[in-house]
């Protein structure tokens, strides 16, 4: 059997079929699970590398080729009522749900000279709140059986300087001190939580410039992919990973900035 299998999992920010999410979900349905895909592509029409051409519904239609049941919600989890209407979402489509896969992510580079108020909030609202309203109302409806499971998403702030992403390493940072606190707490109802920093992946905005850069802190010669990524992802998510609680774990080959 799958090692994924009869398992009900949301993935959100998965709007570009290059990126983590995307990665993460073919990950899950080749391992058996059904996966509900969040995605709101706006975020990345704003940003230097642009939406996917094809949209989240190629991803779906990908996914559902190879055999994977999968549905998809386009919502703005800068709305605070978004969070709370996706995990409703789940057990709606599929009467349950087993995980959740907080990959979504706001970026806005800016450093020190840049920064605004207003950005530091929304990046707030969307990397931090969001989340964390995400994981209540995950719980909230969670019936205390064993296996059910939260991964958070930081980044790797704590392991080398980012000076030109404040807000959005001051709102993953604050995900990194909260898994522990949040794994403590929903432990004894069936509920792990641990926090990935997947490393720099080239998903299609890095210049020749950062790839050189990154490669060279990398002791492996070369950039994270999605594909690592989903595969610590993927045994997170499974009965092996039932012993493994409030950690934050960095899927990065080693890369440091350092």
């Amino acid at each position: 059997m799958p090692a994924l299998e009869g398992r009900v999992v949301l993935v959100t920010g998965a709007s570009r079929r290059i990126a983590i999410g995307a990665g993460v979900a073919r990950r899950l349905v080749a391992d058996g699970a059904t996966v509900l895909l969040h995605s709101w592509s706006q975020h990345d029409a704003d940003q230097p590398w642009g939406a996917d051409e094809g949209g989240p519904e190629a991803l779906v239609e990908e996914l559902r080729a190879a055999g994977g049941t999968v549905e998809h919600v386009s919502m703005d989890l800068a709305d605070p009522a978004a969070p709370h209407a996706l995990v409703d979402a789940a057990h709606s489509a599929f009467g349950r749900l087993d995980a959740v896969v907080a990959n979504h992510a706001r970026s806005s580079g800016q450093a020190l000279e840049q920064l605004t108020a207003e950005e530091l909030d929304l990046s707030y609202a969307v990397n931090t709140r969001a989340t964390l309203l995400l994981v209540q109302a995950f719980a909230a409806r969670h019936d205390d059986a064993p296996g059910g499971r939260v991964l958070l998403f930081t980044s790797g702030q704590y392991r080398g300087a980012m000076p030109d992403e404040l807000p959005y390493i001051a709102s993953k940072a604050a995900l990194h001190e909260l898994t522990a606190s949040l794994a403590v707490h929903l432990m004894p109802r069936g509920i792990t939580v641990n926090c990935i920093n997947p490393g720099p992946n080239d998903t299609g905005y890095a210049d020749d410039a950062t790839r050189a850069a990154v490669i060279a802190h990398s002791p492996a010669g070369r950039w994270s992919t999605p594909g690592d990524t989903a595969r610590l992802v993927a045994w997170l998510l499974s009965d092996e990973a039932d012993w493994i609680t409030g950690q934050t774990i960095a899927s990065d080959g080693g890369f440091s900035s350092r």
